[in-house]
């Protein structure tokens, strides 16, 4: 027997991060989780992996997030040139393909949200823990702060994801149908790299495994 690795994250001593460590708080089901402590104790970094977050942006600036933010290492920050000649200046951080810049700022929530799920700086007494607590993110915002966004904004972030060392792409977004050829060879072109595309499952409370409600 031995004592597992935990975070001394507030919200995660103060139970708010069932998904991670449930243990019943607040009526459900205790080892409903993904046993975080279990799988910290084996490994809680992946400073070396870059996780591409295909969203609204990362608010890069946040303080339970800031430490884990990828830098491009090709561009100089600020000096307001195209350092790696990527079609993109001051890529500091990523990308906003709906403006063509190089700023990927958040404008709307999500894209922060889901970063911080990914990788919130663990184990520094601020906010939350992500699930693994040192990565590297990289932003790259789509969708607006109308929460919507085009397909050819959303195939530009996962090409530049690609070309710029991502390991994961996370994509918690999607339509009712789908039917983009492009989208698929955008997805199977970072298959193809190594890519691992994790997409969403949907919040429309649907039945994926119905038949019914099946997207092809």
């Amino acid at each position: 027997m031995q004592t597992l690795a935990e975070p001394n994250d507030f919200r995660f001593r103060d139970g708010s991060l069932w998904n991670l460590h449930n243990l019943g708080q607040s009526g459900g089901v205790p080892d409903a989780d993904i046993d975080g402590p279990e799988a910290w104790d084996v490994r809680s970094s992946a400073s070396d992996v870059v996780v591409a977050v295909i969203d609204t942006g990362v608010r890069y600036t946040h303080e339970d997030v800031a430490g884990n933010m990828w830098r491009n290492p090709g561009e100089i920050p600020g000096n307001g040139r195209d350092d790696d000649n990527n079609g993109y200046v001051d890529d500091v951080f990523g990308i906003n393909a709906i403006r063509h810049d190089g700023d990927p700022a958040d404008d709307h929530g999500h894209g922060t949200h889901v970063a911080g799920i990914i990788g919130a700086v663990g184990n520094n007494e601020v906010g939350v823990a992500g699930v693994v607590w040192k990565v590297q993110i990289m932003a790259c915002k789509f969708i607006t702060a109308q929460a919507e966004g085009a397909l050819s904004d959303a195939i530009t972030c996962i090409d530049y994801a690609r070309q710029h060392g991502a390991k994961v792409i996370n994509a918690s977004w999607g339509l009712p149908e789908f039917n983009s050829q492009a989208l698929r060879d955008a997805i199977e072109s970072a298959r193809q790299a190594g890519i691992i595309f994790a997409a969403a499952a949907g919040n429309s409370g649907r039945d994926n495994e119905d038949p019914a409600n099946a997207i092809y």
